[in-house]
């Protein structure tokens, strides 16, 4: 297996309702919660998971979710936090592209961005309700290099993709074999937290219910099938306990 280091970049955090994060769980409860990215320094070349978001944006758009990102939270202070510059990165895989997954991907000037189809679509010509969480586009920079991509595919030796579809159209968690330790599975907005995988139910936002659940119960089977622990996109206690960048796993 190819060796590999993994990076979690601190992106900052955000305030939402907690039926959002359980759908018709607790409303009118607030939470806060983490935003991070995930980078992979593999030997074919810097995989990055997600960019975070972008704090003028949030500010502009979306002020009532209470933005928290210092400078040093910013994509490419953690980048070169790391010892890299965002030109250095190869690949993004967003798992989707909501503003707070998207918001960095315009500073990766070299990079090629895997996108699935249905994803982009969706991003360009949303939903009604899907209006808010498409609406930062800066992904969509001039001189973008996308790569199409569909099914569960490995993207580097020990690095997949899996289809996760049901919080948006087409959404990707991220699997990656650990030579020492367990897999580690970045479930995106998939699961939200660890409650939504115990309990299966699924975020407040979402495009397809009946998919969003079968997602969750995808992401069970193959941490399971991979001796995977599973990272939830949007839960603070669990990633308080993670390491962060400039730490990493190995």
């Amino acid at each position: 297996m190819a060796p590999k280091k993994i990076y979690i970049l601190d992106g900052g955090s955000l305030v939402i309702d907690r039926s959002q994060v359980l759908w018709h769980i607790d409303v009118g409860t607030p939470v806060r919660f983490p935003v991070y990215s995930v980078l992979v320094e593999h030997s074919d070349g810097l995989v990055l998971y997600d960019t975070g978001y972008d704090l003028d944006h949030v500010n502009r758009v979306l002020p009532f979710e209470q933005p928290l990102q210092t400078p040093e939270q910013s994509l490419t202070a953690q980048l070169r936090l790391c010892g890299f510059d965002p030109e250095q990165v190869d690949v993004v895989v967003n798992s989707h592209f909501h503003f707070d997954h998207v918001g960095g991907n315009r500073f990766l000037t070299a990079a090629t961005t895997l996108v699935s189809k249905e994803e982009l679509r969706h991003a360009k010509v949303p939903e009604p309700f899907e209006h808010l969480g498409y609406s930062d586009l800066t992904f969509d920079y001039p001189g973008v290099k996308y790569e199409r991509v569909s099914g569960d595919i490995e993207i580097a030796d020990g690095v997949w993709l899996f289809e996760t579809p049901g919080h948006t159209a087409g959404h990707y968690s991220m699997l990656v074999e650990m030579d020492d330790g367990p897999s580690m599975l970045f479930a995106g907005d998939a699961a939200y937290t660890h409650e939504n995988l115990e309990r299966e139910i699924i975020a407040g936002f979402h495009l397809d219910p009946t998919q969003s659940v079968q997602s969750i119960k995808r992401l069970k089977r193959l941490a399971k099938q991979h001796g995977a622990e599973i990272y939830p996109s949007h839960e603070m206690a669990a990633f308080q306990t993670w390491k962060h960048a400039p730490n990493f796993y190995a």
